[in-house]
């Protein structure tokens, strides 16, 4: 099988797909927007060079991880149940990657911050995708 053919099993081409994607990607800077700004006072809005230093790692990490785990398929929407515990186990396998991204692009990464990134950014993701199972369309 080819990588474009298997990549088609893993994503739904549908506006539900979609909205998950454009949500995970909100959920995710939202967690590293408010991090920067209240918790290190880093003004993102005046860094917009540094808030994408931050935050590209954990997408590239979650989509990548996302992907491969089925996270945008009709499958992974069907329930609740299946589409929040698909995305515990993928946030988990995302996370090093993610911090393993971060020390590549600024050198470090500390282990405060990889508790707090599984936790509140795991929160963020999370409970957008508990809240997608209500407001996207479930695959008929």
């Amino acid at each position: 099988m080819s990588t474009s053919a298997y990549l088609r099993t893993r994503v739904d081409r549908s506006p539900s797909t979609a909205g998950l994607l454009v949500g995970d990607v909100l959920a995710l800077g939202g967690f590293v927007f408010i991090g920067q700004q209240f918790g290190h006072r880093m003004r993102p809005l005046a860094n917009p060079f540094g808030y994408l230093e931050a935050i590209v790692p954990f997408v590239l990490a979650w989509v990548a991880v996302a992907v491969l785990a089925g996270l945008y398929t009709a499958d992974a929407r069907s329930s609740l149940r299946r589409g929040v515990g698909l995305a515990v186990l993928a946030w988990l396998v995302a996370l090093p990657v993610a911090h393993g991204l971060r020390v590549l692009v600024s050198g470090s990464t500390a282990p405060a911050f990889v508790v707090i990134s599984a936790v509140v950014g795991g929160g963020f993701l999370l409970g957008w995708r508990v809240l997608a199972a209500f407001v996207l369309d479930s695959p008929a």
